[in-house]
């Protein structure tokens, strides 16, 4: 876990959409850490070792399918956790179906396509990493 460092957590169970995420934070924000999540549930733990020493990520980029705990039920955790539901969240899916962006929308979360090229990705997520820029 990141003591005290600022970062972003990651969760998604496909490691090459991981890896290219991860390789677009670092190249927009060299100082972000970044924590990876491979499904919902490791994705809570992650969360709860980070409210315990008082540092959560400053954004949560979310895949919707994923397996043991699909984004659906880890953002509906995250939201109903009074030191969670605050925090940034956006959601990063293959493809978005109108039940996706109406449950996201409920949360007030952005849902977005993955890109399908590394340009599109970089902007993407230099667009995101904003609001890791306002703490």
């Amino acid at each position: 876990m990141f003591e005290k460092s600022k970062f972003v957590l990651c969760v998604d169970d496909d490691e090459d959409d991981r890896e290219m995420v991860v390789s677009a934070i670092k190249k927009a924000n060299p100082l972000l850490e970044v924590a990876h999540a491979m499904d919902g549930q490791e994705a809570i733990r992650i969360l709860d070792k980070a409210k315990n020493i008082e540092n959560l990520p400053c954004l949560i980029i979310l895949d919707m399918n994923m397996p043991r705990m699909n984004g659906r039920e880890t953002l509906a955790v995250i939201k109903k956790d009074e030191q969670l539901s605050k925090l940034p969240v956006v959601v990063f899916s293959t493809y978005q179906s109108s039940h996706d962006t109406i449950y996201c929308s409920q949360y007030g979360v952005e849902l977005l396509t993955k890109p399908n090229s590394l340009t599109k990705i970089n902007e993407e997520i230099n667009r995101l990493l904003s609001v890791c820029d306002d703490e």
